[in-house]
């Protein structure tokens, strides 16, 4: 079953059962049960003793505590302590006050946000979780849905951070093409200056930029995402009211304190930024040796660890704003207990997410995929398209860009190498541009789980709501693609891709606005 088409059934299974079902955890549960049998022969004690170890070996593997899921776990605890706190304090609320004596307009809170999620580019779970606490209580206030939110913050995090070299992807996609260059003896191409050429010819993320600004300033709201926004609209329901308590949403849950300040909200924040960046730099420059750079340390950086160094210290100054306040005061002790129960939907499901990875890996699903490049006899000029088209499955099956990464782009190098160097970026940039367009489309991506988390959305609501978004980017994506196989030009490419985004969206927005005239 191992690295054959056989592979791909608990990857399918799962996602029709997301699509059928929206139960995100049974059809995740099902992909793991269905990927064990397959790895076990259908041996109902291997395939039990397997669930068991890629379940255990989150926590404990190789004699050791897995520490860097511990610390990713225990932040995303910290997260909804933080959230009870700005909650609880007033924070949000004055916050909320504060922005709507401002931002007047629903486009004008969406555009906000857009950019307040750009501007966040050093990492995409800093920018997941971070974005939606500041961006929620204006959201909230001029009744956007957290499904529109919750698309907002994951389609402008991955796309800007893939294209950022001063982010945690730019340095560990700079470090693989250190390696590539080195391996393929490519000494007329210097790794920064590669990655800075292929910003360009990362069609599929520009395309997700231009869009969030298209959905927000033209309230672009195709498929589901039209129903969450009229009923959000009309009703004024931002989520599901079908659906149970989201992660991150605590708002029925505490009384604003009446002394509450924007200071209260932002200050928190700010330090979670800051130390988080602190640490991401000094961890960086720990594990490098010799003088590091500010790309080495961001390379070398452990996520996790700055992680949980900046959430302790936002909640340490949440509760020291807490303590100030006068009384009546929330109990601290609830705050945390409620804070850290918001978060175990969230818990539950990347718990999920990681065995499924553990199982796709162990059936060598993204080997089987990148075998169909290395076996092909293709025009030389398809292979940028082909090259985006596999790497999109690849994420999409896996849940990881950065596996993707890994295993695609070093496949990449070697057939452009081989057959024509002129298309070695552009061929490159299509890993890159698949993966993160698979990371959007699939629910068991770490960055998919905590941009619904981030907004307090309903997980498999933000799935379902943003795919038609990313469908859309990776179609006019895969035309430039084409062009650029074709034409060889990165500049008659990019233009291609984007006026065919604008022209795609300007007809569907015509054709939206008469229907709603017909119906009237």
């Amino acid at each position: 079953m191992e690295g054959t088409i056989y592979s791909l059934i608990p990857a399918v299974i799962m996602l029709i059962l997301v699509l059928l079902t929206r139960r995100v955890l049974i059809s995740i549960g099902t992909g793991i049960v269905v990927g064990a049998l397959l790895l076990n022969d259908f041996h109902l004690m291997g395939t039990l003793n397997e669930i068991w170890a890629v379940f255990y070996t989150i926590f404990y593997a190789d004699g050791a505590l897995e520490i860097g899921n511990i610390l990713l776990i225990s932040f995303l605890l910290f997260l909804g302590v933080l959230t009870a706190f700005l909650q609880a304090s007033g924070g949000a609320k004055a916050f909320g006050d504060w922005m709507l004596r401002r931002v007047k307009t629903r486009v004008g809170a969406e555009v906000m946000t857009v950019i307040i999620g750009l501007i966040i580019f050093i990492d995409d779970y800093f920018n997941s979780l971070a974005v939606g606490q500041i961006a929620r209580p204006v959201t909230d206030r001029q009744r956007i849905s957290r499904a529109k939110l919750a698309y907002y913050i994951d389609s402008s995090s991955a796309p800007v951070t893939v294209i950022a070299p001063i982010s945690s992807w730019g340095a560990y996609i700079i470090g693989i093409l250190g390696g590539l260059f080195v391996a393929n003896d490519i000494t007329t191409l210097q790794p920064i200056a590669a990655f800075i050429q292929m910003i360009p010819l990362n069609f599929y993320a520009i395309a997700s930029i231009i869009l969030v600004f298209i959905v927000a300033y033209f309230h672009f709201d195709i498929g589901p995402m039209y129903t969450h926004e009229k009923r959000a609209k009309e009703e004024g329901e931002l989520l599901d009211p079908k659906r149970n308590q989201v992660s991150g949403d605590l708002s029925d849950v505490f009384d604003p304190h009446q002394d509450g300040k924007v200071f209260h909200l932002i200050t928190p924040i700010v330090v979670l930024f800051i130390a988080t960046v602190i640490a991401m730099i000094g961890t960086g420059i720990m594990e490098t040796q010799g003088s590091a750079s500010i790309i080495e340390a961001f390379a070398n950086t452990n996520v996790n660890l700055s992680l949980i160094i900046g959430g302790v210290a936002a909640v340490l100054t949440s509760v020291i704003f807490h303590m100030r306040q006068r009384k009546p005061r929330s109990d601290m002790k609830r705050i945390f207990i409620e804070g850290f129960k918001t978060m175990i939907p969230a818990i539950n499901i990347l718990l999920l997410a990681w065995m499924i990875g553990s199982i796709i890996g162990a059936l060598e699903t993204g080997s089987y995929l990148a075998g169909l490049v290395n076996n092909s006899s293709i025009s030389v000029s398809l292979l940028p398209a082909i090259l985006f088209i596999i790497a999109g499955l690849m994420a999409l099956a896996t849940g990881s860009s950065w596996g993707t990464f890994g295993i695609m782009l070093p496949i990449a190098a070697e057939v452009m190498v081989n057959t024509d160097m002129e298309l070695f970026l552009p061929a490159l940039a299509a890993v890159l541009a698949g993966a993160v367009f698979g990371d959007h489309c699939t629910p068991i991506s770490d960055t998919t789980i905590l941009s619904a988390t981030g907004a307090g959305a309903h997980h498999i609501d933000h799935v379902i709501t943003q795919l038609p978004y990313a469908i859309l980017a990776a179609f006019v994506a895969l035309i430039g693609f084409l062009v650029v196989g074709i034409t060889h030009s990165t500049w008659i490419a990019l233009p291609t891709t984007v006026i065919l985004l604008a022209g795609i969206v300007w007809i569907a927005q015509t054709l939206m606005v008469r229907r709603k005239k017909k119906a009237s």
